[in-house]
């Protein structure tokens, strides 16, 4: 699938229209989508009137933006009036917003295309989307594989060229873990450069909205269009929001010595061979194109996971208090009395990985546990904070693995929580920190599957991170390996 700037350039030299852009991602959807199951819902009418209200400014001279006319999906935990907002959720399945999400607002202002909703772990919870009520994504690369989670649906219909681009949201690594898996560009941005008005909370001081895209070029574009101040969400940032896009160059020397930290914690035991070798490779490759590699301790880092499951599972204990049948979503016949339907809304309403993050939040928010466990993951939290500001007194961006492995067998980890939550291993902290963090394709494994590089940069220092992204990509090509389905 062609990028942003090349879809631009065909709709301002009417080599095509918006409508024919929107109308191929939809058949491309029909076609694909027995294998995939990345959405779950197509708005197909929505979309086509969209197109054709760009195809009309087109024709009457205006001047169109970058993301103008172009096909986009957005997760399903953004709230969008008109279209259900499920969350892959039995509880909010019949649930349509009153209103509309900032970011999907500044799309449509942007005049982007929305073609529609894509599947995800069930509240966002979850490594591989197979948490979801409704379906499993497969990864195009592999459909017996997982695409990551929890935006798996939005990674997969990127990289099966369903739309050029997406949006995610990442709380643990849930944008950059499915980057990783699916072979293409994942950003996680700065806490508060987005706002979170009208996604569907799962952990309040985590979550983040941020773009898939094919290209560095395509997620920067589409971080730019949605970033922002929104006094609609107390934690969003006023800062001025740069043109991404336009900082990007093909090398590293414009950029001085730039200095990359490789964190040594996230090499070692449980890292799969291959990952070790290609991330390696890549690092390598940096360093040809004019970088300063530097070893970097993060000793808090290993401990990213245990407060993660502590603080995540707390605040979702709390977010998810609402959903209990009487104000919106699904409803369990009337028991004997409201706390009988409380009780049989939520237990049939919520799937076996929610109830069990609900459980282990309240338990670690109870009077007698908080301080032994939420309060010392907090504590954790903030060292892990340090070890990050200390690294980047030293250089300017770091470099991980993304994910331990590469994409796993549906079904393979299922049964076995402990083992599926150590897929966030390395996309933790930086969540954790409130950084901003991107996988781009480094490799493939010997069966073919691609293998994701973790840039993780300072507060607000995206430009630097998509800089050295794009110096790695245009040099490298991975990008241009697509999966054939």
């Amino acid at each position: 699938m062609a990028s942003i700037r090349e879809l631009h350039q065909q709709l301002v030299t009417k080599e095509r229209s918006a409508v024919e852009l929107a109308q191929e991602a939809i058949d491309r959807i029909e076609t694909l989508e027995p294998k995939l199951h990345s959405f779950l819902a197509v708005m197909g009418e929505q979309a086509l009137a969209q197109a054709k209200a760009v195809d009309e400014k087109i024709a009457a001279g205006e001047e169109i933006g970058p993301l103008t006319g172009i096909p986009i999906a957005i997760k399903d935990n953004m709230c969008t009036p008109g279209v259900p907002t499920t969350c892959a959720s039995k509880i909010l399945q019949n649930f349509i917003p009153p209103y509309e999400s900032t970011v999907s607002q500044k799309l449509k202002d942007a005049g982007a295309v929305i073609v529609g909703k894509t599947n995800l772990d069930e509240f966002a919870m979850g490594s591989s989307t197979e948490s979801s009520a409704y379906q499993l994504t497969a990864n195009p690369w592999d459909l017996s594989r997982v695409p990551g989670g929890s935006s798996g649906g939005s990674a997969a219909a990127v990289a099966g060229s369903e739309c050029p681009v997406s949006l995610g949201s990442d709380t643990g690594g849930s944008i950059r873990l499915p980057a990783s898996f699916c072979g293409i560009v994942g950003l996680k941005p700065t806490y508060g450069l987005v706002s979170r008005y009208g996604l569907v909370a799962y952990a309040s001081s985590l979550d983040q909205i941020g773009p898939f895209g094919r290209t560095v070029e395509d997620a920067a574009i589409v971080l730019e269009a949605i970033a922002g101040y929104d006094p609609k969400d107390s934690t969003s940032l006023n800062v001025k929001i740069p043109h991404y896009a336009d900082l990007l160059k093909p090398n590293l020397k414009s950029k001085g010595r730039l200095r990359i930290g490789i964190i040594t914690e996230t090499f070692g035991t449980g890292l799969d061979p291959e990952v070790d070798e290609a991330v390696k490779k890549a690092i390598s490759h940096l360093q040809d194109l004019g970088a300063e590699i530097q070893t970097i301790s993060c000793p808090n880092f290993r401990y990213g996971l245990p407060a993660y499951y502590i603080i995540a599972p707390s605040e979702a204990s709390a977010n998810l208090a609402r959903y209990d049948g009487v104000k919106y979503g699904f409803r369990a016949e009337q028991g004997d009395n409201l706390l009988s339907m409380y009780e049989k809304t939520r237990a049939q309403g919520f799937g076996p990985e929610v109830k069990r993050r609900i459980m282990i939040g309240t338990y670690a928010l109870s009077a007698g546990y908080y301080d032994a466990y939420y309060l010392k993951a907090q504590k954790v939290r903030t060292l892990i904070k340090q070890d990050f500001e200390k690294a980047f007194a030293s250089v300017d961006i770091l470099v991980s693995p993304t994910a331990p492995t590469t994409a796993f067998k549906a079904g393979e980890k299922t049964k076995d929580p402990i083992s599926m939550y150590l897929s966030d291993l390395m996309t933790i902290p930086v969540n954790l920190a409130g950084l901003p963090g991107l996988s781009i394709p480094c490799g493939f494994d010997r069966q073919g599957l691609p293998i994701g590089l973790q840039l993780i940069g300072d507060v607000l220092r995206e430009d630097v991170l998509l800089q050295v992204a794009h110096a790695y990509e245009q040099t490298t090509n991975w990008h241009l390996k697509q999966p054939s389905l």
